[in-house]
């Protein structure tokens, strides 16, 4: 890598995915004090250290490779995703009900988290090779395919919400690849009319999640009790919070998970509406520098990979917030860079490093 190339890595894109990811381990220590009933420090925050610094040298490897050598290996690397999404549901982990991890001894990946690249890389690919040929509805149902695929291998996990990433992906990049107006009203009538359809094919406990979400069932103390113990925990931070660490919903362990998928709801009572936005703010500033890289970017392929590490963090974001504040059913979904989660951290900061690939490469004629 030339010298000159390292005037283009954006340094405050890193800046903020460094902010992001501090703030994520000060929040999962204050979600996690006292919850051994003890002053000591939780293990979960040196565990969310240990995959820090297991998520930046994945950033750094990522970063050194020419991200044309991910155009040329983008459909093996696909089928490598994907036959990880399969092999889950034969060797995978069975806790709570799902089958999402495996146990490699010293660590549990979760194989539907990195295969989100892994699609965005394939994707990316298919798409820069026809991109004249893009307004064809058969390229279009071909894509996808090639997001139902793992989309549907993750249902079966069941994990519906990291499903519905995988079609959020895809819809962006379609769209950016220059997919038609009518391609897109067409599939997405399609997916209201056959929605109903999905009811049929959800477990109980998902069914119980929109039931209580809807006001269909009066449980507060059962199915519906962390979802409203969430939404108590956003309301009482008011403008300005209780203080770290001063929590009542977390520090007297009234909210579950408070340090992966409700870690919002800690953040926002104890740093208040101001802490809050200002969160969502950086999120915003975030996905607003890695556009800039995509737009700058003449190749197709490095632009549309890009757009798919956007449009993953931004539909999470959005998912995690919702249901923390009540707007969406619970859902199991990290807040990235934020939330508690090994395999969840280490994809998020490996998908910086793709973005800071393409922001050094991007002046190179390829398509």
């Amino acid at each position: 890598m030339e010298r000159d190339q390292w005037k283009q890595f954006d340094f405050l894109l890193m800046a903020v995915v460094l902010v992001l990811v501090g703030w994520g381990l000060a929040m999962i220590y204050s979600a996690t004090y006292r919850l051994s009933g003890t002053p000591a420090v939780d293990p979960r925050v040196y565990q969310q250290a240990v995959f820090l610094a297991v998520g930046l040298l994945a950033a750094a490897v990522v970063l050194f490779i020419d991200y044309n050598l991910f155009r040329d290996f983008a459909m093996p690397i696909y089928i490598v995703g994907v036959l990880s999404l399969a092999g889950v549901l034969v060797i995978g982990q069975i806790t709570h009900g799902s089958q999402r991890w495996v146990d490699l001894g010293f660590f549990s990946i979760q194989p539907s988290e990195p295969a989100k690249l892994t699609v965005i890389i394939g994707l990316s690919r298919y798409l820069a090779d026809h991109e004249d040929q893009i307004h064809e509805f058969k390229h279009i149902l071909v894509t996808l395919l090639m997001a139902a695929i793992p989309a549907g291998l993750t249902l079966a996990q069941p994990d519906m919400t990291t499903a519905a990433v995988y079609i959020a992906i895809w819809l962006g990049m379609a769209v950016m690849a220059g997919m038609r107006f009518w391609h897109t009203m067409a599939l997405t009538c399609f997916g209201i009319a056959t929605g109903p359809l999905a009811w049929m094919f959800m477990h109980d406990y998902q069914r119980d999640r929109v039931r209580v979400f809807l006001g269909l069932e009066d449980d507060p103390t059962g199915k519906g009790y962390n979802a409203i113990q969430a939404v108590i925990g956003v309301g009482a931070g008011g403008w300005f919070g209780r203080g770290f660490t001063s929590g009542t919903q977390s520090q007297l362990h009234f909210l579950r998970v408070q340090y992966a998928d409700y870690i919002f709801s800690v953040l926002a009572e104890e740093l208040g509406f101001i802490g809050a936005l200002a969160l969502f703010f950086i999120f915003l500033f975030l996905c607003w520098r890695c556009l800039g890289v995509a737009g700058r970017c003449p190749q197709t392929f490095p632009r549309l990979v890009v757009t798919g590490v956007v449009v993953m963090f931004a539909f999470q974001v959005f998912v995690n917030i919702g249901m923390n504040i009540g707007l969406l059913p619970p859902a199991g979904v990290t807040l990235p860079f934020i939330s508690y989660g090994g395999s969840s951290l280490i994809t998020a900061l490996a998908a910086v490093g793709l973005v800071q690939n393409v922001a050094l490469r991007r002046r190179e004629e390829r398509r």
